[in-house]
């Protein structure tokens, strides 16, 4: 469903900034494979799904989504595609419009615009169930402006939006900004939409217990290129003590988040 192939990118070449991103960097994920990411910081992680999402063009390698050629696809054209929560709250909705006219946008992406009634009874009651699975009470506030929610009532949102054309999904650490209880509230709503849909999903996350606890699949990355893949049964066995020997084992190093998390 998802192919990263022989993918190299480097920021600044040939100046005193120069940063190597992603060093031979070979993915593949199948249909439905729920990957949660770690790593340390400049590991690759948000530059991967940067370059997935086509936020810029690769330096080198190949990019498939479903067995079509990505790679020099423009971002735009990307979102038939792919659906992306940010780490930011702020990103990914329009904040001076509704929640109901958030999610119409969401359901109208990659189709033609017109100038007929924006959302109709029947969307409406659509995006009325559809908020009452969140369990936030958000089903009865859909003329409120998204501006207005907290930022976890926010994400719940935008994962809402980015699921609503089942797309292949990626996730850049979307708890990350919210406190731990709210983050815990908007990881298990991830999770039921990723399996009730059987998304194809990348999540990165700093928290090592997130990372065993969620998905079907973990991968490390340092230096640009995974360089642990875990899946199944071996997975669930995994405790925090093992990432970090790995990590440490890699010559990485263990920041604050990913330690006290």
């Amino acid at each position: 469903m998802l192919e990263i192939k022989n993918v190299y990118k480097t920021f600044n070449p040939g100046t005193v900034n120069q940063k190597v991103a992603l060093n031979d960097l070979n993915l593949t994920l199948e249909d439905g494979d729920f990957v949660t990411v770690i790593g340390g910081n400049g590991a690759g992680k948000s530059t991967m799904l940067n370059a997935v999402a086509g936020v810029w063009p690769v330096d080198m390698g190949k990019i498939i989504i479903d067995g079509k050629d990505i790679t020099r696809l423009p971002e735009h054209k990307r979102a038939a595609y792919i659906g992306r929560v940010f780490q930011d709250p702020m990103m990914g909705t329009a904040a001076t419009m509704q929640i109901d006219e958030n999610l119409a946008l969401a359901a109208r992406r990659g189709a033609g615009r017109t100038l007929r009634v924006g959302i109709t009874k029947k969307e409406n009651a659509e995006y009325h169930e559809l908020l009452k699975t969140l369990g936030l009470g958000l089903e009865d506030r859909m003329t409120s402006k998204v501006g207005l929610l907290s930022g976890g009532q926010r994400q719940a949102v935008t994962l809402l939006m980015a699921t609503l054309k089942k797309p292949k999904l990626l996730l850049d650490e979307h708890t990350a900004a919210l406190d731990p209880k709210t983050a815990a509230k908007v990881l298990e709503i991830s999770n039921k939409i990723v399996q009730e849909n059987h998304l194809t999903t990348l999540m990165i996350t700093h928290n090592m217990r997130d990372a065993i606890r969620y998905g079907n699949r973990l991968i490390m990355m340092n230096e640009g290129h995974v360089i642990y893949d875990v899946r199944g049964e071996e997975k669930t066995k995994l405790e925090v003590s093992d990432l970090l020997q790995r990590f440490e084992q890699a010559g990485g190093e263990a920041n604050d988040r990913m330690i006290l998390s």
